[in-house]
């Protein structure tokens, strides 16, 4: 048997042959996890276009070797052998990148490039032959030493502790953050912070965090805070579980000292009388670690009841996990935890694939913007003379109500429902108080009338001062629940409860917070493929996505809408009438104690509200918004991918798969399906491609079929082979299939009416002369002039 040719093999046969053995020989053993190959970092950006989404390609590292699991020490990147040994370095970097790992590898089947990042000084990275890959006891004395723990430290025992793993993997983000914190605290640090986007899975992580603490000895009796029962109910079922009859809750205002794992509200355990105060019947030194859910809601604050535990329990490691990391004049997260040990943002989630995108539809009325002054002594419609001043949005629903702004608003939400084709997708619009909620509710049912008719549910109000709407929350937020459908509330939005399947948020509150503007945002960032949830849309009616143009805010909207008179509330490309199907989704969050006001609102019932304003913006590169249309963004998206149209035609007549090219700019955010509604529904990607990007004429599909049918090049096949390449052209013609070398396609119709497969390619002298063939009928069909 001959030599064999690495440069003929393909990078998975290099891996198979050449770089897996050399990394088994080395000790590694993938029976216990140490080598996972295609290891999948994150799914990747799902790009949105009108109704249409489709994914980025996914971020995957060839190679990632564990410690144990949950413990990554090495990326290995691989390439074929026409590449040089350290092409993959980068690629591989930007994976340590993520995973926090110091070794990096790339080879090409000849050998290793090794990059180590715990070296300080002299040589960081060097060529290794294919026997020389270290093995997982050389790299785990080195990540020690980076580490800076010795191997038989007290401290290395609370950094390799293993995960909790039960069908449930961490990803790369939550691996980080774990690992950061427990690193930490095995440091003797004493405070912690993480911030993790709403929807990234943060109690999921403090478990984690908890397990190897109080499994390494290193946190024997732990305490979990949070300030709503819901937010501890849905832990203690969930992802603490595991910690089975060490868990108790904390009720009742009473506390068995005999468990381990502690879980409870602020409000459970504290009060203004010193009965109330039932932490104080702990020792201070009773806990060894305290965890504090949601944290920028009380504990920050240095006068705040709650922060008076945390005082009580200084002795005890405190880590603060939070979404909005508050810093006002007077709250500070990071002045009391310090530094954030972690941070994963908004931007990065939505870049990564693991959180939805999202539009915004910004609805301007005209008193919102013009505002409205009373005539000298009029009267609201229960007699009380209005204070003569000019009200303004900040006004409205607050110290004055224009009913017919409520139902403009009412009738607004319903229509873009409507007119996105899912009347099921659930909705939370937030309102200023619980009054204009209960307006909004009424509202809402009348636009809705048919769907209130079939369940009174279809519409609720959701506020902490009313126990039916409250019953219902759960139904709310689980994804097989069919209602209710549209909630409004005042402050459903404050801290998370899981909301996977919010598809719709209604901005009809003023916001000035950002914290808060965060958390409202966050009631739509998880993605439910299951349920069909991938991106979601806020309707603004009060200006408050103006925020989105803070620096403090960190995830860009995809598109934003503002409808002028007359148009629809769903963007043009979105608007899909032979589409009319229902789905299930989902929005929600725990609601705080919400008190009706008790100020004089002036209701008025004879004011006119319109709409106004008109324009449709998409957040450009630089993160401000632009005004562009489909055309103008997918020609800027084709031309990231090929400058010159020659460089794009040079790209298509080398392909062996035209579809591969199409799936390619897919992935890059080019919606072909929602360009051919705007440019034609008969031209194939290619004509799209050149016409949108490069400004060339256009051919149907059929004129390209017919042209090529004219040319009568195919006279010297066979009668049977004219007519197999004939039908290639009808079904490109009628339906969109390009000429491809698989010859699955002649198991079909109309192919096997002239003969079986086999049949067929003997026809053209064999499968390379099938495969030449349909090579020349490509050619034919793209170089015909247009």
């Amino acid at each position: 048997m001959g030599e064999i040719d690495k440069k003929a093999l393909k990078e998975t046969e290099i891996r198979t042959r050449y770089i897996t053995p050399a990394i088994v020989r080395a000790g590694w053993d993938p029976n216990k996890n140490q080598v996972r190959e295609e290891y999948t970092i994150a799914p990747g950006r799902i790009m949105v276009r009108g109704k249409l989404h489709t994914r980025q390609a996914p971020k995957s590292a060839d190679y990632v070797l564990f410690l144990k699991p949950g413990l990554p020490l090495a990326v290995v990147e691989a390439k074929d052998n026409n590449h040089s040994i350290g092409a993959g370095m980068q690629q591989a970097q930007g994976y340590a990148d993520c995973l926090d790992v110091p070794f990096i590898f790339s080879s090409n089947g000849d050998g290793f490039v090794f990059h180590d990042r715990t070296v300080t000084a002299g040589e960081i990275e060097r060529e290794l032959t294919l026997d020389e890959f270290p093995s997982p006891e050389e790299l785990h004395r080195r990540w020690l030493d980076w580490k800076d723990v010795a191997p038989d430290a007290a401290a290395t025992k609370v950094i390799e502790q293993d995960y909790y793993f039960h069908g449930k993997e961490l990803r790369y983000y939550q691996l980080q953050a774990v690992n950061r914190t427990v690193e930490a605290v095995a440091r003797g640090q004493r405070r912690a912070l993480l911030v993790m986007a709403t929807g990234t899975g943060k109690t999921f992580t403090a478990f984690q965090i908890i397990w190897r603490l109080w499994k390494s000895h290193r946190a024997k009796r732990v305490l979990f805070l949070a300030d709503r029962n819901i937010l501890v109910d849905q832990t203690r079922v969930n992802d603490f579980k595991p910690f089975g009859t060490a868990m108790t809750k904390i009720t009742n205002r009473t506390a068995d000292p005999s468990f381990e794992i502690f879980l409870a509200i602020y409000q459970a355990i504290t009060g203004t009388e010193d009965a109330q105060n039932i932490y104080r019947k702990f020792s201070p030194d009773f806990f060894d670690l305290i965890v504090v859910d949601e944290c920028h809601r009380g504990s920050a604050r240095e006068n705040a009841q709650w922060r008076e535990v945390l005082d009580y329990f200084s002795g005890a490691v405190q880590v603060g996990l939070t979404a909005t990391p508050k810093e006002t004049t007077d709250t500070s997260n990071i002045t009391y935890f310090g530094e954030p040990v972690f941070t994963y943002s908004l931007k990065q989630g939505i870049d990564d694939g693991y959180l939805a995108p999202y539009k915004v539809v910004r609805i301007d009325l005209d008193k919102d913007l013009q505002g409205w002054r009373p005539e000298d002594g009029q009267t609201d419609k229960h007699g009380e003379v209005i204070e003569d001043r000019v009200y303004n949005q900040r006004d409205f629903d607050r110290n004055l109500v224009l009913e017919q702004r409520t139902r403009l608003v009412a009738k607004k939400v319903t229509q873009y429902l409507n007119e996105s084709g899912d009347r099921f997708a659930k909705t939370i619009v937030f309102c200023q108080d619980v009054d204009h909620a209960e307006r909004m509710r009424s509202a809402l049912a009348n636009e809705n009338s048919d769907l209130v008719a079939k369940n009174r549910k279809y519409v609720m109000r959701i506020t902490g001062d009313d126990a039916e709407g409250k019953a219902e929350l759960d139904n709310f937020i689980d994804p097989e629940s069919l209602y209710p459908v549209i909630a409004t509330t005042s402050e459903l939005m404050s801290t998370g409860v899981d909301a996977q399947t919010c598809k719709l948020i209604v901005l009809d509150q003023s916001i000035a917070s950002m914290t808060k503007f965060k958390q409202i945002i966050g009631r739509g960032t998880r993605i439910n493929e299951e349920h069909g949830k991938f991106y979601f849309t806020i309707m603004d009616f009060r200006k408050a996505t103006e925020l989105f143009a803070d620096p403090d805010f960190d995830g860009d909207p995809v598109v934003v809408y503002t409808p002028g008179p007359g148009e629809p509330l769903v963007p043009p490309e979105e608007v899909d009438p032979a589409d009319p199907r229902g789905s299930q989704d989902l929005p929600a969050t725990d609601p705080p104690i919400d008190t009706p006001g008790r100020r004089i609102k002036y209701v008025v019932g004879d004011v006119p509200v319109t709409l106004m304003a008109e324009r449709v913006q998409y957040m450009g590169p630089d993160g401000k918004l632009i005004t562009e249309s489909l055309t103008d963004y997918t020609r800027k998206r084709i031309k990231d991918s090929y400058p010159t149209l020659g460089a794009f035609l040079n790209r298509w007549s080398q392909a062996n798969s035209k579809q591969a090219i199409v799936a390619e700019l897919q992935e890059q955010g080019v919606f072909f399906e929602a360009l051919a509604e705007e440019v034609g529904r008969d031209f194939s990607p290619f004509d799209l491609v050149c016409h949108v990007a490069f400004d060339q004429p256009v051919l149907t599909r059929r004129q390209r079929a017919d042209n090529v049918l004219a040319t009568g090049y195919w006279a010297k096949y066979s009668s049977k082979a004219q007519a197999t390449l004939k039908a290639l052209l009808d079904k490109y013609a009628d339906e969109g299939f390009e000429p491809d070398h698989d010859a699955s396609v002649l198991k079909i119709r109309p192919f096997i009416d002239i003969g079986t497969p086999m049949e067929i390619v003997v026809e053209f002298g064999g499968r390379a002369g099938f495969n030449s063939a349909v090579e020349e009928l490509e050619h034919q069909l793209y170089s015909t002039a247009s």
